[in-house]
């Protein structure tokens, strides 16, 4: 995952290192991965606005699976990162869905984005990206990421 860091994220950091004195970034002990589904592109430009709202296209939250016994997990980089890379250090594991996963939006249960947020509901998009390859959840199946599997990495 390197699509990209978020607007929020950007700006965040920004301050953080050019006007520390009177912005701070304070970061959180704790990020969650989300999972959306939905045309690649669509997703992306959704993440990158920022907006959590289900109300419509155009917002991450309508997009993010909600169904299907998904709830965001946890994830661990817990080693320091190297050439501007850090990856998990823990499996991610989601819980096992109990129907086919799917969305506001009625996208269907395959899996084609997720994202790095600063909470386990609501919160902000930190970092975001398509998968590699996509994964369809249907009832009865369990989405994991194994150890190194997902890499963030700023250019």
């Amino acid at each position: 995952m390197s699509d990209a860091a978020s607007n929020y994220l950007e700006n965040k950091l920004l301050d953080h290192v050019l006007r520390h004195a009177t912005a701070p970034y304070a970061g959180v002990s704790t990020v969650h991965c989300a999972l959306f589904s939905g045309t690649a592109a669509t997703v992306k430009t959704a993440l990158e606005s920022g907006t959590s709202s289900t109300s419509g296209a155009g917002n991450w939250g309508f997009y993010e699976i909600n169904n299907g016994n998904y709830a965001r997990q946890a994830i661990t980089f817990g080693t320091a990162a190297a050439n501007g890379a850090i990856s998990n250090t823990v499996t991610v594991t989601f819980p096992v869905a109990n129907s086919d996963y799917n969305n506001a939006a009625a996208s269907g249960s395959t899996v084609t984005c997720l994202a790095i947020m600063d909470d386990s509901t609501g919160g902000n998009v930190l970092f975001y990206g398509e998968l590699s390859v996509s994964k369809q959840v249907s009832s009865g199946d369990q989405f994991t990421i194994s150890v190194g599997n997902l890499t963030v990495q700023l250019a």
